[in-house]
């Protein structure tokens, strides 16, 4: 059976909890949380990925924003939370709430907001940046200063010559705009969910370029 759609975003954050230290340290049922969210998007499968090979979309996967090594644990943090925050705003749209059964969406989306404040507060710890409230829907102006501070940040501190959660921002918003185009049918939907479960291969390499950065500041 495919793996449902968001499953490598909850893959990866539960990876870097498990695997390596990104700095800070997230609540001990971070990784429950994401076994959960991985159950219920099982669950919510309604179709074959087969039956929607017509579909299939290049969406443009911005894989220099994934940089590995190069990457600073900041950077990483705020990639996966850009990714979380906006796989959680896909859930939330409302073609989606046709798509899936509203109970197993509820529960879903109500960890995923768990997750994002347990990245918050990771990615304050890391970038020591005054952090604002992420469960407000009304909060969205605030959220938006907040990352701008916290890109700023990483300008001043040269970990990168661009942005790259502004590549994925970019790259979600042609997934909005494939599914809107599409009319938020059962199709389109299979089709983003095997697109982000395409991208295992680059969350991978973020993932083990954080643990070696881990393992070169525990060496003598």
């Amino acid at each position: 059976m495919a793996l449902p759609f968001s499953f490598l975003m909850t893959l990866l954050v539960l990876s870097c909890h498990s695997n390596c230290s990104l700095g800070c340290d997230l609540p001990q049922n971070h990784s429950l949380l994401n076994r959960r969210a991985l159950m219920l998007l099982a669950q919510m499968r309604r179709m074959s990925p087969f039956s929607c090979l017509k579909d299939r979309r290049d969406f443009g996967f911005p894989r220099e924003a994934f940089g590995g090594n190069q990457l600073q644990k900041a950077q990483a943090i705020s990639i996966i939370r850009e990714m979380t925050q906006h796989t959680l705003d896909l859930f939330r749209i409302e073609g989606s709430f046709a798509a899936w059964d509203k109970t197993l969406l509820d529960k879903f989306c109500a960890g995923l907001y768990q997750q994002l404040n347990d990245l918050e507060a990771c990615l304050t710890q890391e970038v020591g940046v005054e952090g604002t409230p992420l469960l407000n829907e009304d909060s969205v102006l605030a959220v938006r200063r907040y990352f701008q501070r916290i890109t700023l940040y990483l300008q001043e501190k040269k970990y990168s010559p661009c942005d790259p959660t502004a590549d994925v921002k970019r790259y979600f918003s042609g997934i909005r705009l494939y599914l809107k185009q599409k009319k938020y049918s059962d199709c389109a939907w299979e089709v983003v969910r095997g697109e982000i479960m395409s991208l295992f291969p680059s969350l991978t390499s973020l993932q083990e370029g954080l643990r070696q950065k881990d393992g070169d500041l525990g060496s003598p």
